[in-house]
């Protein structure tokens, strides 16, 4: 019944395009999938675990969806590489106006743009073990770098401070203390978002590493 179902919809047009193909239906279902398990498990358990920051993991996750989709869509008019490379460019230089994306994040900002893209815009040429295997080095290497090679994990919290007078450069080091004092963590350096000084206060963020907290 399904399947009659089916065929019965693949021969209807709308616009001059198929209602419904089931074979690239198929294919854009598990490629996205797919896509969405490697990224998941980049962003959530390799990203988040790394730097406790939930701030990016929409940003990433909805990123590479959209991504995977415009790019899996549009291949089918034939913009092959040109537009890849042209699309991964413009989300490359994605920037928030009130709070720049730090390297780390853009580096992993790189690698979520650049997986969706290559699982979107495979074709026959490539095979499912080359592709897995892609897939795979990505995982393996961010895996490395974060869980075996880097193991101090910086940490950082964006905090309201009130001793305005501790803000200028002179006193970092006053600053550095007090704040060590407040917090009880092992602050390695402070950065200085913005002075509100009409009530006196500091946004700060300042940085620690995990591992020294234990």
């Amino acid at each position: 019944m399904m399947h009659s179902l089916l065929l019965l919809i693949s021969d209807i047009e709308l616009f001059g395009a198929d209602l419904f193909d089931q074979k690239d239906f198929i294919e854009l279902l598990a490629r996205s999938i797919f896509n969405f398990l490697i990224v998941g498990y980049i962003v959530r358990y390799l990203y988040y675990p790394a730097t406790k920051n939930k701030d990016y993991l929409f940003t990433y996750l909805l990123i590479s969806v959209t991504v995977f989709f415009l790019c899996f869509l549009l291949e089918n008019v034939k913009l092959e590489l040109g537009f890849a490379l042209g699309l991964f460019a413009i989300f490359g230089i994605i920037r928030y106006r009130t709070d720049p994306i730090p390297i780390k994040e853009m580096t992993y900002l790189f690698i979520i743009i650049g997986i969706s893209v290559m699982n979107a815009l495979v074709n026959k040429k490539i095979s499912h073990a080359e592709v897995v295997f892609t897939n795979l080095i990505f995982i393996a290497l961010t895996y490395g770098l974060e869980k075996i090679w880097l193991l101090k994990h910086e940490s950082r919290k964006n905090i309201t401070f009130e001793k305005i007078e501790l803000i200028l450069p002179e006193k970092r080091q006053e600053l550095l203390e007090d704040l060590k004092l407040r917090t009880g963590l092992n602050i390695t350096r402070i950065e200085v978002k913005s002075i509100d000084f009409l009530r006196d206060t500091a946004q700060l963020r300042i940085f620690f590493f995990d591992d020294e907290q234990k």
